[in-house]
């Protein structure tokens, strides 16, 4: 058992060390012989057991019928030893199926084996690992270890072969090594770009992996021919931003916004609240509160601004100077008031709702002298309204 041991740990070590260094060529069919060592369980034999190491040898024939699969069939001689002082020695036949490897770096295979001793006939299970190495075009060294599961008894067998085989029918040689001329990993026959400068990353075709170097590969670049510099999107096609506003078109919900605009990220205009107002002063003659001016500009300038944001409201101040009683100032700062409330209403169509008349008498006066021109400033009404609108932002 310890010679087998170590012979299948040689074989298992060449077959590792070589998997990748040789390959073996494609064949159909082959025949060979084989010398074969073979250690049998200790429980088995008749009628006592007692059966050990021994040998054999034998004949092979297979088919092999694609790159990966084949069938053989094994006809051999098997000379046993017996610790109980006398030998077995029989006929043993198989089948099996096996599996090679890529590039034929090793087989796996697995079938039945009859094996009829002169005392017993043991029908068994056959499993193991082998390689054909190739020594010429037509010959191969065989090599192989196996295990045996006997069905009745659940004996375990042991096997390491070595033959000779010859095959026959399509057989190729190993391929030859094929050009490529500028060194990118591409053979020549399928190169569409033969000339790439050494060390560019280059598909399968040995193209530039990225020939308008744009950051897209070839394989998802549905625009190959963007212009140097041009930004482009995951499909590798030109980011198109028609009104220039710096939102791409795809993504753009305001297309054509004027180029001075700040725009959201949407690419729609920015707008910004800015507060507008307009005043009305109307001075008034001494103890009056006729308007003398009731068409002039500044109150149709008033009118307008009420008009353009007609969600605003006034109110209209009355004041009057410091002379005479403050009771009566009072009285006439509230009719001048009264009175521009009306004529807005009246002579230009603002809604009464929108105006509210107060007087402050003298209690605000803007010039407090007691000289006839601060008399004149503080006989007056005046109106502020202020608006909130919405201005676009610029660049």
């Amino acid at each position: 058992m310890k010679k087998l041991s170590m012979l299948i740990a040689a074989t298992l070590g060449s077959i590792a060390m070589t998997a990748q260094a040789q390959e073996a060529p494609a064949y159909e069919n082959w025949v060979g012989g084989f010398a074969q060592y073979y250690n049998a369980d200790g429980a088995k034999g008749e009628p006592s057991g007692g059966l050990d190491d021994g040998r054999g040898f034998g004949g092979e024939l297979g088919f092999r019928f694609d790159p990966s699969w084949a069938v053989r069939f094994e006809l051999g001689r098997v000379l046993l030893d017996n610790s109980n002082g006398y030998n077995d020695d029989g006929t043993q036949v198989g089948a099996d199926v096996m599996y090679f490897f890529e590039e034929d770096a090793a087989y796996l295979f697995s079938g039945l084996r009859e094996q009829s001793l002169d005392s017993e006939s043991y029908r068994m299970l056959s499993a193991g690992l082998g390689k054909h190495w190739e020594l010429s075009d037509n010959l191969r060294l065989i090599t192989e270890i196996a295990t045996y599961y006997d069905f009745g008894q659940r004996y375990k067998d042991y096997s390491a072969k070595l033959g000779l085989a010859y095959v026959f029918g399509n057989v190729s040689s190993t391929p030859t090594s094929q050009p490529d001329s500028d060194g990118d990993g591409v053979y020549d026959a399928v190169d569409r770009c033969p000339s790439s400068p050494a060390g560019t990353s280059v598909d399968a075709t040995g193209c530039n992996i990225d020939m308008d170097g744009d950051g897209v590969n070839n394989a998802q670049d549905q625009c190959p021919s963007t212009a140097a510099g041009t930004s482009v999107d995951a499909r590798g096609c030109a980011i198109k931003d028609t009104d220039n506003d710096g939102v791409v078109d795809s993504k753009d919900e305001c297309a054509n916004t004027p180029s001075s605009d700040k725009v959201d990220a949407l690419g729609c205009s920015v707008f910004e609240k800015e507060e507008v107002s307009v005043e009305l002063d109307i001075l008034f003659a001494n103890n009056s509160s006729v308007i003398s001016n009731a068409d002039s500009a500044r109150i149709q300038n008033f009118v307008d601004f009420m008009n353009r944001y007609p969600n605003t409201q006034a109110v209209v101040e009355g004041h009057s100077s410091s002379v005479g009683s403050a009771e009566y100032n009072q009285f006439l700062s509230e009719k001048r008031a009264k009175t521009v409330r009306q004529l807005l209403i009246d002579d230009y169509g603002i809604d009464a709702d929108r105006l509210e008349a107060q007087g402050f008498g003298e209690s605000q006066l803007k010039d407090t002298s007691n000289t006839a021109e601060a008399h004149r400033i503080n006989r007056r009404i005046e109106v502020k309204v202020t608006a909130l609108v919405e201005t676009k932002a610029t660049r």
